[in-house]
């Protein structure tokens, strides 16, 4: 069968977080794609994206004020010229499943989560909450809910995260989607180069991700406050500077940290704390997990899909500090008790790697594109501009 031309839309490019691993692995899957995206900064990416055709639209300054522009993004998502490719792969949360196609192509969507600033889950910036911004939100979001609907209609296929993700599609969406987990580094090779940083005295509790408002970084520095126990953050963001002055001195921030330098405080961790709520789905989580390391996280989102207390880690239900310093507590007594098993826990989440999530979407892309070649009677676009 002749191979299908094939483009991949992601949101944005600006910052290489767990999207960005996924598009990454889908370019493993097809080396010769184009990718298409809302925003492009080439100096935050390696060769693997650099080297890729990119088609963004232009304007340095766009990269620094496209959040006040969000409602604008649809007209620049539903302008993309896709008409010389056969099959479409858009890949993200908010903008890319509403690209315009046409009958004779294929288009399949692999949803992180419905857009949380459109459904009233907690967001990156507490901007939105400010009395001066709320009305024009209020009515841009309301606007922009009926936009998604009906661009959460066009994709052939909807593929999910999670559960947790799925959950979510049926309801917002009304349509059902399969799950296939992201990718995520669950054999990580640590170099016998790489040692500690110098500055890490054991024994330590870990977190990691973007310093933004959603993720409750600053109900954990407030809990390590109180308790007095080393905690070692790694990640950058806009929460960064407040967090850093709450901060007593047995918090240590490190900044955005080397892949080599992350995995290995994973490793060498007591345990990671991931205070997030209503997780999507939870890679730095089971990052941790694939280096045996068990894990303190709220209990909801995508967490529910793989700790499981008494055998990988702990939940903690309210969004409290008393209540967090408690359940730290209690998790610190565990893990100093030995009652993980970290073999049992490094083995247990092999069903998360990178080499699963490729076979899972090639598969399942192969079975939609040669049933909707038979359907449409041609396995390549006769429609393409000369």
């Amino acid at each position: 069968m002749t191979k299908p031309k094939v483009a991949i839309i992601h949101d944005y490019l600006i910052q290489y977080g767990g999207a960005e691993k996924t598009l990454d692995a889908l370019l493993e899957i097809y080396p010769e794609a184009d990718i298409f995206t809302g925003i492009y900064i080439p100096s935050k990416f390696e060769k693997s994206i650099t080297s890729k055709k990119v088609t963004a639209p232009t304007g340095a300054i766009l990269g620094k004020i496209y959040k006040y522009f969000t409602f604008l993004m649809p007209l620049v998502f539903e302008n993309f010229d896709l008409r010389k490719y056969d099959l479409i792969l858009s890949e993200g949360t908010a903008w890319p499943k509403g690209v315009l196609t046409k009958p004779h192509q294929l288009h399949i969507s692999y949803i992180h989560t419905p857009p949380r600033f459109l459904y009233k889950y907690s967001v990156e910036s507490s901007k939105r909450n400010k009395w001066y911004f709320k009305w024009a939100i209020a009515i841009i979001d309301h606007y922009l809910r009926l936009w998604d609907f009906v661009a959460a209609q066009r994709p052939d296929f909807l593929l999910a995260n999670s559960n947790e993700i799925q959950k979510r599609i049926k309801k917002f969406y009304k349509r059902d989607a399969k799950v296939i987990y992201p990718p995520v580094e669950v054999n990580f090779k640590l170099s016998a180069e790489h040692n500690d940083p110098d500055n890490i005295k054991q024994p330590y509790y870990l977190a990691a991700g973007r310093l933004v408002a959603y993720k409750n970084f600053d109900l954990l520095v407030s809990a390590f406050n109180l308790l007095g126990l080393p905690l070692y953050i790694v990640g950058t963001g806009l929460e960064e500077k407040r967090l850093r002055k709450m901060a007593k001195s047995n918090i240590i921030f490190m900044g955005r940290a080397p892949d080599q330098v992350k995995h290995r405080l994973m490793k060498n961790a007591l345990g990671l704390i991931n205070p997030i709520a209503d997780e999507d789905f939870g890679i730095v989580p089971i990052e941790a997990l694939s280096h045996g390391t068990p894990v303190l996280a709220h209990k909801s989102g995508g967490h529910l899909e793989f700790i499981k207390e008494g055998f990988n880690g702990m939940f903690f239900e309210q969004l409290t500090v008393e209540h967090l310093v408690q359940q730290i507590k209690a998790f610190d007594t565990n893990v100093h008790a030995k009652k993980y098993d970290r073999d049992a826990i490094r083995q247990d989440v092999q069903k998360f790697s990178k080499e699963r999530f490729k076979q899972e979407v090639k598969d399942f892309v192969d079975q939609k594109w040669e049933e909707h070649a038979r359907t449409t009677g041609s396995i390549y676009n006769n429609d393409r501009p000369e």
